[in-house]
């Protein structure tokens, strides 16, 4: 599903609209490049469709398996995202019970997001454990008050 789409500028489609929409019959799927903003997926509606089912059958699938063998996604998991190998024992079962589980529900309510999410703060807590130093300092107990965050730019 990775495979890279088809770019084309934002303003193509304004100007060009049928012919750029006509694109969508050689490709999967067309990336709206944006100046000033997140870019944008266009594809078609049927394929839209089609690749939901895929991934809602897959998530139910992987949840019938797992309730029947639960080890067999703890088994496949570093095979599939090989950064799961830094996580403790502890944290990849953790980890692979939280995917079933978040798959399951998000698949049931047609979105992604959560799922995405939760590889992402898994991969970070990975990226953590690998590196000795960065683990250390995080792990380290402060007793200091470093104040108040800054409200991040944009929010």
């Amino acid at each position: 599903m990775s495979m890279p789409l088809e770019s084309v500028p934002f303003s193509e489609l304004l100007r060009q609209p049928a012919e750029t929409a006509e694109r969508l019959a050689r490709t999967r799927a067309l990336r709206l490049r944006r100046r000033d903003a997140a870019d944008l997926v266009l594809m078609s509606a049927d394929r839209a469709e089609a690749e939901g089912e895929v991934v809602d059958l897959t998530a139910r699938l992987l949840a019938s398996l797992v309730r029947r063998d639960p080890g067999l996604v703890r088994e496949a998991l570093p095979t599939v995202l090989p950064w799961v190998r830094f996580l403790t024992p502890e944290d990849a079962k953790q980890m692979a019970d939280e995917f079933i589980a978040t798959a399951e529900a998000a698949a049931a309510v047609g979105n992604t997001a959560a799922l995405s999410q939760l590889l992402t703060e898994w991969r970070h807590t990975a990226e953590i454990h690998a590196d000795p130093d960065l683990y250390r300092v995080l792990a380290t107990p402060s007793a200091d008050d470093f104040g108040p965050v800054p409200r991040p730019v944009g929010e």
